[in-house]
């Protein structure tokens, strides 16, 4: 074989390697193109859900609040007449329901919206008790049906705030 004739055929043989290596790295290139668009559409998919989550977790808190200062301004009403234990029986169901809710938010919310919804929630931990105490005949002192109501209308403007702070909450969508 002459120096032509092997040239010739080296040239061939790099073409169709270059041919075949080209369709390959083509191929591969493909593959994690497709792959990186699967795992940001996949980030997406899971940023979305986190987001409807936790306005689910808001909505819940914000209607188990609602529930909660319902309930205790109904038992509020009853205090000092001989009403009917479904009153009590709603602010045990209301209470409970907003435990559950508000150990929800503790997990799957801001640390600032965490915050808020932990000062709610000792405060309406405080009206509770002072509504008990009146409920039971044992009132502390400052324990009274006008500081209940007064602090009752306190809870309410504090929640407020709090969907307020959970309508700007970054995590949420801004809807009006």
């Amino acid at each position: 074989m002459d120096a032509a004739n092997a040239t010739t055929l080296g040239v061939a043989g790099v073409g169709v390697l270059g041919t075949l290596l080209s369709a390959l790295l083509v191929q591969r290139a493909g593959e994690r193109s497709r792959k990186r668009e699967h795992e940001r559409t996949e980030a997406a998919q899971e940023r979305r859900t986190a987001v409807q989550e936790t306005l689910a977790c808001h909505i819940a808190f914000n209607a188990a609040v609602r529930q909660y200062l319902a309930a205790l301004t109904d038992q509020i009403h009853e205090l000092g007449r001989d009403g009917p234990d479904s009153v009590q029986q709603r602010l045990t169901a209301a209470r409970d329901h907003h435990r559950d809710v508000y150990a929800e938010v503790q997990l799957r919310t801001s640390e600032r919206i965490t915050g808020l919804a932990g000062d709610l929630n000792r405060e309406l931990g405080l009206v509770y008790g002072m509504v008990r105490r009146i409920d039971d005949g044992a009132p502390r002192e400052g324990d009274s049906v006008a500081a209940a109501r007064e602090r009752l209308d306190a809870l309410w403007r504090q929640l407020r705030d709090v969907r307020r702070q959970m309508r700007s909450d970054p995590h949420v969508p801004q809807t009006r």
